[in-house]
């Protein structure tokens, strides 16, 4: 019997991905360990290897193709001896994902139209996707008067947008008896999700560019949603003197042309030691009990086009700067490229996140489950401080900690913070 090959899993926290692109073409021999496709995570696009030999038989999901649930037949794999006709017992092919680009559906008035959908069914039933039902209700769209372009003229979402853009040539359902003047909803009733063309009627009907969901966005909404209404936050801040730091790292930089240590470099080092000298806070929480880490591996945040990832640095606490410069420079080089593997971008104790490259000169981050902890930290500037009893210039950097209360007390916080900014006055412990 063929062999299903089915989308899979390549991050934990990965429900769908987009098949960007096929290495195997129908009729190719395929063996074990091969490249059959490109597959975008939610965090990179990854190579999807063969688990078994045989001839791939038949696609079943284009390349292209987006939101592509885990598990879903992708592709029918042939054995040995088997041909193309026993396909016709292989699954059928899914349908539940969007096409990339696809052409705008013909919309035509209800007695020009073909319908592709009654023909196939025999009975009347129309065949959309639950969401193109969805939006087409919202709308108050007819869907006999759409043509679907998915496969066998399942009308998907992309049919539903193409008929909002010309709306006029889409009648909508007739209502069963006149419409009622729109009521203004209580304050207490709980206001629903509403689609785009909703949004912008409240909004006034301003202009607007849609930028479609990628899957790392979506991953993003939905995590750092979960993180906030589920972890307790709380935020200790402190202000850092970087004068001394700023000279030992010129002076570093000037030694040798085999690194460039960031300022972002000493703030990791500084925060992997502190938390071997607070090991309290480097912890996580499970519903069992409070996990607190052998080793500090710092998670990074790296901004990328549509989002965010953060690559480890693992056991930077026994790193020293010059390695902690080429491996976080080679990591953000390749998180921007989309070439990250995936223990390179997942787990993780500790998180870091700054802006102040950006001239941003405080902020408070979210926290990035299971860590117990995230540092936001701002730019390092000339501000006016008190030395001795007299006024005086010197550069402070304002750095934030979130805590995650359950896992993270407030004292805890505020001693990793107080050993983080010892470090980071007194530079030169560092290089011990």
């Amino acid at each position: 019997m063929p062999i299903e090959i089915l989308m899979p899993a390549l991050s934990p926290t990965m429900t769908e991905g987009n098949l960007t692109k096929w290495l195997k073409k129908e009729g190719d021999e395929v063996h074990s360990g091969d490249v059959l496709a490109e597959i975008e995570t939610d965090k990179a696009t990854m190579e999807f290897e063969a688990v078994d030999d045989g001839r791939l038989g038949k696609i079943l999901v284009p390349e292209g193709a987006q939101g592509i649930k885990v598990n879903q037949p992708i592709a029918v794999l042939l054995g040995e001896g088997e041909d193309a006709a026993t396909i016709d017992k292989a699954p059928a092919a899914p349908t539940n994902f969007l096409a990339v680009a696809p052409q705008p559906a013909t919309i035509q008035p209800p007695q020009a139209q073909p319908m592709l959908q009654r023909e196939k069914s025999g009975n009347g039933r129309i065949f959309a996707s639950p969401l193109a039902r969805r939006m087409a209700q919202q709308a108050g769209l007819d869907l006999t008067a759409i043509s679907g372009s998915g496969p066998q003229g399942r009308i998907v979402r992309a049919d539903i947008e193409a008929a909002l853009s010309s709306p006029r040539a889409v009648p909508a359902v007739a209502p069963a008896q006149p419409a009622a003047p729109p009521q203004v909803p209580a304050a207490s009733t709980p206001s629903p999700v509403l689609s785009k063309e909703k949004v912008a009627a409240l909004a006034g009907n301003p202009p607007y560019t849609e930028v479609p969901l990628t899957a790392m966005r979506r991953v993003i909404a939905r995590r750092l949603t979960e993180s906030k209404q589920t972890i307790p936050h709380f935020y200790l801040t402190v202000d850092c003197e970087m004068d001394e730091l700023m000279k030992i790292r010129a002076e570093l930089n000037a030694k040798s042309d085999a690194y460039r240590i960031s300022v972002n470099d000493f703030v990791i080092r500084a925060a992997a030691l502190a938390l071997r000298q607070v090991p309290a806070a480097n912890a996580s929480w499970s519903d069992d009990a409070i996990l607190r880490w052998d080793t500090v591996d710092i998670a990074v945040a790296v901004a990328l086009e549509d989002g965010l990832i953060t690559p480890i640095v693992k056991s930077a606490h026994r790193k020293g700067l010059a390695t902690i410069a080429r491996e976080t420079k080679d990591l953000a080089e390749r998180a921007r490229a989309g070439k990250l593997k995936l223990e390179e971008f997942q787990g993780g104790t500790f998180s870091i996140s700054n802006l102040g490259m950006f001239g941003v000169r405080e902020f408070a981050a979210v926290i990035n489950p299971p860590h117990g902890g995230i540092l936001a930290v701002g730019v390092g500037e000339q501000r006016p401080v008190v030395k001795n009893g007299a006024l005086a210039i010197a550069i402070v950097m304002s750095c934030t900690l979130a805590c995650d209360h359950r896992v993270v007390d407030g004292a805890v916080g505020a001693q990793f913070l107080a050993a983080f900014r010892k470090l980071v006055e007194d530079p030169l412990s560092m290089l011990l």
